[in-house]
């Protein structure tokens, strides 16, 4: 038996304080059966009130397949690119892991070699608290590491970034539920003396507003 599912897990307008209008999202697809499914990846963010663009961060195509009652290898191709006056693009090959850590810890890890030979390593990591059978607060983690230089992209070798975040949403229904939230980032390592000398930020706290739902 085949089934799918299609996940908004983030659709929201970011508040930063300055003269930006940042929406940001994340959505994940997969179809297939309980052992193997084809999986569908898309997070990135625009900034409509500039001309900077914006950045997808990930879009990828994979086949998963089911390791243990709780966890999947994937594998697959993947996309990260920046559109704009700036604009650059890599495709990668991906292999990860995705599914629950102990304490319903959900986690999604990637190894990715991008068509120029740079390595880079994605960390997710969230956990859904429960206030009431209607309000949830999500932690969040997000890390990445990059084994190289990419300059147009403000990416030096290290630990690249580290961020955390924290949502709040009211459950309407499983399908629908608005959210609020902050986030803090910061830059660490070539990734942040490469913002430091383009004169960039390196610690970010956003604070949005969003939607999260699925078919």
């Amino acid at each position: 038996m085949h089934y799918g599912r299609f996940l908004i897990d983030r659709m929201e307008y970011v508040f930063t304080g300055e003269e930006k209008k940042v929406f940001s999202y994340e959505a994940t697809g997969w179809y297939g059966g309980d052992y193997q499914r084809v999986w569908l990846e898309a997070e990135g963010e625009h900034d409509s009130g500039s001309s900077k663009g914006g950045e997808t961060e990930r879009l990828d195509v994979m086949y998963g397949r089911l390791i243990s009652p709780f966890w999947n290898l994937r594998a697959g191709a993947g996309y990260k690119g920046t559109y704009g006056p700036d604009s650059d693009e890599r495709f990668f090959g991906v292999i990860g892991i995705k599914g629950l850590a102990p304490f319903v810890f959900e986690v999604d890890t990637n190894l990715r070699v991008s068509n120029r030979g740079e390595v880079l390593i994605d960390l997710e990591a969230e956990y859904d608290i429960w206030i009431t059978q209607k309000i949830a607060l999500q932690p969040r983690l997000d890390a990445s590491i990059s084994f190289n230089r990419i300059q147009s992209m403000a990416i030096g070798p290290g630990f690249d970034n580290l961020g955390l975040s924290a949502r709040l949403r009211y459950e309407i229904n499983r399908k629908f539920a608005p959210y609020l939230g902050i986030s803090w980032q910061t830059l660490t390592g070539g990734s942040r003396d490469l913002a430091r000398k383009n004169g960039e930020p390196r610690d970010v706290t956003r604070f949005f507003a969003g939607i999260r739902l699925w078919f």
